[in-house]
C-alpha cells in the first residue's frame, strides 16, 4: 500500500516525456518526417512505434513534401496540436460520417468530405483513419502530387530574389504560393490538398453514379416488360440507393455553394496567408538589424496585393475559382442522378397506365357479366314463377312447353343486347 503513490509519480514523467514529439508549434517548422513506401494497401507510410492509449484513434501525418507518418493521438493530443476547438473533433466523429463540412479556423481547416476527415494546417495535413479502403486513394494522390507541387526552390540572398517571393525562417525556404508578375503559380498548401479531396470525393460520386445508370436502365426496361414482385422489389433497391447518393452529392454541393457564397469564409480558409503574416510579425519584432528590417519592408510590400487580407474580390479568386470547377462537376452528376430519377418515374407512370388498362378490362368484364346475370335473373324469375303449384290454363294445352321456355330465352337474350347496348352508348364498356 505504501509504493502506490511512488510507483505513480514514477509513471507521471515517463508519459510526459511521449508526447513532445507528437507535437509541433505552428509558428515553426514540423520536425522533419522521414518517408519510406510499404506495402499497406498501396500507401506508403512510416510507422512510429507508440504506446496505444485509451481513446487514441490513429492518424496519418503528411508534410508539404508528400511524407507520411503513422500516429495514434487521443482527442487532447489533437487539440492541442492542430489548435481547433473540442466541438470540431466531432464533426470527424462517426456521428457526421456522410455529412460534408469545410470549416475555417484561425490555424487549421476542418475538412470532413464524405469518408475524407481531415484537419489542414499551414504545413501539414493530419488524416483521420488514413487505412480505410475509401481514404487509401486520397492518401496516395496526397503522397503523388504534394511533392510535385511543393518543390523546395532555395536562391540567393534576399535582395536579388525579390521577385521569387519566397520567405525565409532560419535556414528553410517556403515558396509562396504566387508570383510577383501575376503569373499563374500554385496553389497554396491548404488548396492543393483541399482540390485533391474534392477531386477524390467528386470522382469516387460520379463512379458511383455511373455503376448506378449502369444497373438502373436494364433493372428499369425489365419492370416495363413484365410487372412482377421481384422486378418491383429491384426498382425500389434501386430507388432506396439513389435517394441516398443524391443526398450525399447534395450534402457536398451545398456545402461548396455556401462558401462560394460568403468571401468573408472564403477569406478565412487562407492559412498559408495567416501563417505567413504571423512569421513577418514575428520576425519584424525580433529584427534588430537595419538590413533585416528594409528585407522584411520589401517584402511586405511585394506581397501586399496576393497575401494580406482585405475585402476585395481579387482577393479570394484562386479559390473561387477552385470551388467553382468541382461546383460544375458535383452539379453535372446530380442531373445525372437527377435524369435516372426521371426515367424512374417515366417507368412508373408507364406501369400505372398498364396497370389502370389491365384494370379498366377487368372492370368491362365484370360489367358485362353483371349484364348478363341480370337477363338469366329475369329468365329464372319467370321459370319459378311457373314452377308454382298454382292452377293455370297453359298447364292443360298440348305442345306448350318449348315455344314457351324458347320466348322466355329469347326474351332475355334481348334484354342483355338492350342493357349493354345502353351501357356501350354510355362508353361505360370499351370498343
Amino acid at each position: 500500500m505504501g509504493k502506490g503513490p511512488f510507483s505513480f509519480r514514477r509513471s507521471s514523467p515517463r508519459r510526459r516525456n511521449k508526447k513532445p514529439p507528437s507535437q509541433s508549434p505552428l509558428g515553426t517548422s514540423p520536425p522533419a518526417i522521414s518517408g519510406s513506401s510499404c506495402d499497406n494497401g498501396g500507401a506508403g507510410v512510416v510507422t512510429k512505434a507508440k504506446k496505444k492509449t485509451g481513446g487514441a484513434r490513429l492518424w496519418m501525418r503528411v508534410d508539404r513534401m508528400g511524407r507520411s507518418e503513422l500516429v495514434e493521438w487521443d482527442k487532447n493530443a489533437i487539440i492541442r496540436h492542430a489548435s481547433i476547438p473540442a466541438r470540431d473533433l466531432r464533426i470527424l466523429g462517426p456521428v457526421f460520417s456522410h455529412s460534408s463540412n469545410i470549416l475555417a479556423r484561425e490555424r487549421a481547416m476542418v475538412v470532413n468530405l464524405e469518408f475524407i476527415k481531415a484537419i489542414v494546417t499551414a504545413e501539414e495535413v493530419l488524416l483521420l483513419d488514413p487505412l480505410r479502403q475509401e481514404v487509401l486513394p486520397f492518401v496516395e494522390q496526397l503522397r503523388q502530387q504534394l511533392p510535385y507541387k511543393n518543390q523546395p526552390k532555395l536562391h540567393g540572398p534576399a535582395d536579388e530574389q525579390e521577385n521569387e517571393m519566397q520567405v525565409s525562417i532560419g535556414r528553410q525556404w517556403l515558396p509562396a504560393p504566387e508570383s510577383a508578375e501575376g503569373l499563374q503559380a500554385e496553389l497554396p498548401f491548404e488548396f492543393q490538398v483541399l482540390e485533391i479531396a474534392l477531386e477524390v470525393v467528386c470522382t469516387f460520386l460520379d463512379s458511383s453514379v455511373a455503376d448506378l445508370e449502369r444497373g438502373a436502365y436494364p433493372v428499369l426496361d425489365e419492370l416495363a416488360r413484365n410487372v412482377s414482385t421481384n422486378n418491383l422489389e429491384h426498382v425500389r433497391s434501386l430507388k432506396s440507393n439513389l435517394t441516398r447518393l443524391l443526398a450525399r452529392v447534395q450534402k457536398v454541393r451545398d456545402e461548396i455553394e455556401h462558401l462560394l457564397d460568403d468571401n468573408e469564409d472564403m477569406a478565412q480558409l487562407y492559412l498559408t496567408r495567416k501563417w505567413l503574416q504571423n512569421q513577418q510579425f514575428e520576425a519584424h519584432s525580433g529584427a534588430t538589424a537595419s538590413n533585416n528590417l528594409s528585407n522584411l519592408r520589401r517584402l511586405g510590400s511585394t506581397r501586399s496585393g496576393s497575401l494580406m487580407t482585405s475585402n476585395g474580390d481579387n482577393d479570394v479568386e484562386e479559390l473561387e475559382m477552385l470551388l467553382e470547377a468541382y461546383f460544375m462537376q458535383l452539379d453535372g452528376t446530380r442531373n445525372k442522378i437527377l435524369s435516372v430519377r426521371e426515367y424512374i418515374d417515366d417507368t412508373e407512370d408507364y406501369v400505372n397506365i398498364q396497370l389502370d388498362n389491365h384494370r379498366n378490362e377487368l372492370i368491362q368484364l365484370q360489367l358485362t357479366l353483371t349484364i348478363a346475370s341480370f337477363a338469366i335473373a329475369v329468365e329464372t324469375m319467370i321459370a319459378g314463377a311457373f314452377g308454382m303449384n298454382i292452377p293455370c290454363e297453359l298447364y292443360e294445352m298440348d305442345n306448350i312447353f318449348w315455344p314457351f321456355v324458347g320466348s322466355i330465352s329469347a326474351g332475355c337474350i334481348f334484354l342483355f343486347v338492350i342493357v349493354w347496348s345502353y351501357a356501350k352508348w354510355k362508353k361505360l364498356l370499351g370498343s
